[in-house]
């Protein structure tokens, strides 16, 4: 076994990147959950009637969808 093979790499796990990605995502689903009430959405042309907690959802899960392709297309450069 080399030196450089003495790393368990756990060191890794608990970068500041990782910590603020987790912190927003923990903070992002905490503003769902107390912003309950129905809203109007225009989307596109027809008016929706939803949950802020499922609009907001959405567009969480649809931000983390498209950071999650940015990301992976930079990683194979």
């Amino acid at each position: 076994m080399s030196p450089k093979d003495v790393s368990s790499g756990s060191a890794g796990a608990f970068s500041p990147a990782r910590i603020a990605v987790t912190l927003l995502a923990v903070l992002t689903i905490v503003f769902i959950c107390v912003n309950t009430a129905e809203v109007t959405i225009r989307v596109i042309i027809p008016k929706v009637t939803m949950p802020l907690w499922a609009a907001l959802l959405g567009v969480f899960v649809a931000g983390a969808l498209c950071g999650a392709y940015l990301f992976r297309r930079r990683a194979a450069r």
